[in-house]
């Protein structure tokens, strides 16, 4: 079968499709046939090595999946023929892929497998940021970072679905209506976007912000919070450097930083994932939570897709073509 894999730790662009054998399904796993992948940043980290998981090359990218279930084992609930998506660390870039049922989901029929690899990472990541590490509570409001991007929208949408108001922040004009579309309630620009968070708020500042870009914009993001207000730290997209903050601004501003690291939690704890879907299947019943997908490639240019994503040109979640 075919794969997309990573040979020399030297980046996207020395990606290789190969013909490789097929998976053989461990006694938990359900077998996967393989329609669309997600590009996600992880790939771009293993693609360099640079990822707190570091399997040996030569192995298959690919973090979030959709596809048809060829097998599944007794009591999983899943039947062959079944429409699912699945997350995994990597290995989903090929045209069947074994996963866990523990990390595999039935795919509403509401959704096409273009949405269904757009969900997994970016929207259970962005529900374990805001429902357990954030606490939001409806009626708050939520500061979104990087919010044309896929994590971005994913984030807005779930926070959206929790009944807050979104204030999305983009970095340029031609992004602002992603984030509207995604459904933020207002989006500002990045430069000069604390006053104009502050005047959207009337003063008050928000309850909840999520980061992901990190970079320079991290300062004027806790003075953007209200008292008692959260920062949830995603990721650093920006490529500018990891912020830092004096924990006294804190102490005297009763505000909270707090990291939220998805995958090391969801993995190492039986059946949250599990809890998590169940949390977003009404969301997605009811309209709030609907991934809006960016360009689709072939799986040949899986590696521009993750420069596309790296030089911060990527609109919504890119998906990847395996078949038809």
């Amino acid at each position: 079968m075919r794969a997309l894999q990573v040979v020399t730790l030297t980046g996207p662009s020395d990606l290789v499709v190969n013909d490789v054998p097929e998976p053989t399904p461990g006694p938990a796993d359900v077998l996967v046939e393989v329609h669309r992948v997600g590009v996600a940043f992880p790939d771009l980290l293993l693609s360099r090595g640079e990822y707190q998981m570091k399997p040996e090359p030569p192995f298959s990218l690919g973090v979030d999946v959709a596809g048809t279930v060829v097998s599944a084992p007794d009591g999983s609930g899943f039947e062959p023929g079944e429409r699912v998506a699945a997350v995994g660390g990597w290995g989903g870039a090929q045209e069947r892929v074994a996963i866990p049922a523990e990390f595999t989901f039935a795919l509403p029929d509401a959704l096409s497998y273009d949405e269904g690899a757009a969900l997994p990472m970016n929207y259970l990541t962005a529900e374990f940021a805001l429902h357990e590490r954030g606490g939001l509570r409806a009626g708050e409001t939520v500061l979104v970072h990087g919010a044309a991007g896929g994590l971005g929208t994913a984030t807005i949408q779930v926070a959206k679905g929790m009944g807050a108001r979104v204030i999305g922040v983009v970095s340029s004009e031609a992004k602002r209506q992603t984030a509207t579309d995604a459904g933020a309630d207002e989006v500002v620009l990045l430069e000069g976007f604390k006053d104009a968070v502050k005047e959207a708020t009337g003063g008050a500042g928000v309850d909840l912000v999520a980061d992901i870009v990190g970079g320079p914009a991290f300062l004027d993001s806790l003075r953007c919070l209200r008292r008692q207000g959260r920062l949830i730290v995603l990721g650093f997209a920006s490529g500018l450097g990891i912020p830092e903050v004096k924990v006294n601004r804190l102490l005297l501003t009763n505000t909270d930083v707090r990291g939220a690291a998805w995958g090391e939690f969801a993995m190492s704890t039986p059946g949250y994932m599990q809890e998590q879907w169940a949390r977003l299947v009404p969301m997605i019943e009811s309209g709030a939570v609907r991934p809006p997908v960016g360009r689709l490639y072939e799986l040949e240019d899986f590696g521009q897709a993750l420069v596309d994503m790296d030089e911060r040109r990527a609109l919504g979640k890119l998906v990847v073509r395996v078949r038809d």
